[in-house]
């Protein structure tokens, strides 16, 4: 079975390199900072540490030659360039080459689409620099798969939700929202079915395809933090209008305010055969337990 390597194994990369080490593969997880390899390492995932900040070294790069790469990493926090994603493909010359990579991009690199059904079909229209860098990434990758032949298969996936990752801080804190009628369609889903996606991806997603990673039932942004709130017992946010928001409201929220699109994921299902288990919301909350 070909080695598997997971850049970023955070919250969904340790979800993925425990499914496969269950299966019997060959895993090794890549983090940043030694307290991330010792969280991976209690978890029976073997880890290696590489600041894709900085240049790579020379030594203690994991050979890459022939393995199956689940990209995860985080783009930086700044700018329009994915860097990061420059640096390693910069670095497989020495690592030598992928035989697949599956990238993990965002439904932000659609834009704003004023609320209309979104297909991969649909040309991305990246609006905010966060999603410029995965649009960035993007290029970079389908670039190096050009150049040697790699395999490539893109994720754009929607708001991830599940256990330890749901907005209960924001809500106890009691932030405003804007009112239901103001606000835009939004996406998510869960964090245990985008792993059943990752790896159908990386077993037999189309070389080159692009597939919306999302469970296909888009709700608004209030609606999703009501219901949250309800499942957690807690009193649901404040609503202020939409003209009030720019003085309340964080710019990273104000600008997920400024998009609305509703995910088309059928093409996910189709043609990798994912059944999901959480459809919707209300399902998806009670797997969060």
């Amino acid at each position: 079975m070909t080695h598997k390597v997971i850049f970023g194994c955070g919250y969904l990369g340790r979800r993925v390199a425990q499914a496969e080490l269950q299966d019997g593969a060959s895993v090794t997880g890549i983090v940043r900072t030694q307290a991330s390899v010792a969280t991976l390492q209690m978890a029976g995932i073997p880890a290696r540490i590489l600041d894709l900040d900085a240049a790579l070294p020379t030594v203690d790069i994991p050979d890459l030659q022939g393995t199956e790469l689940y990209y995860f990493a985080p783009p930086p926090r700044q700018g329009v360039a994915e860097t990061r994603v420059g640096r390693l493909i910069a670095g497989f010359a020495r690592t030598g080459q992928p035989r697949r990579v599956v990238y993990l991009s965002t439904t932000g690199v659609y834009g704003d689409c004023a609320g209309d059904w979104v297909d991969e079909t649909r040309p991305a229209h990246p609006q905010v620099d966060r999603a410029r860098r995965r649009w960035d990434g993007e290029q970079q990758f389908r670039a190096w798969s050009r150049s040697t032949g790699g395999q490539l298969v893109v994720l754009r996936v929607a708001g991830i939700y599940g256990p330890d990752k749901l907005p209960l801080a924001r809500l106890e804190r009691g932030e405003p929202t804007v009112q239901e009628s103001e606000a835009p369609f939004t996406n998510r889903i869960h964090v245990d079915d985008l792993v059943q996606v990752c790896r159908a991806a990386m077993a037999r997603g189309g070389d080159g395809e692009i597939y919306n990673a999302s469970d296909g039932c888009p709700g608004n942004m209030t609606d999703y933090f009501n219901r949250v709130a309800d499942w957690a017992g807690l009193p649901r946010p404040p609503q202020i209008s939409l003209a009030d928001a720019g003085s309340r409201l964080s710019a990273g929220m104000l600008s997920y305010l400024q998009e609305s699109r509703r995910l088309d994921s059928r093409k996910l299902q189709r043609e990798l055969g994912v059944k999901l288990r959480y459809p919707d919301l209300q399902s998806g909350l009670a797997g969060c337990r």
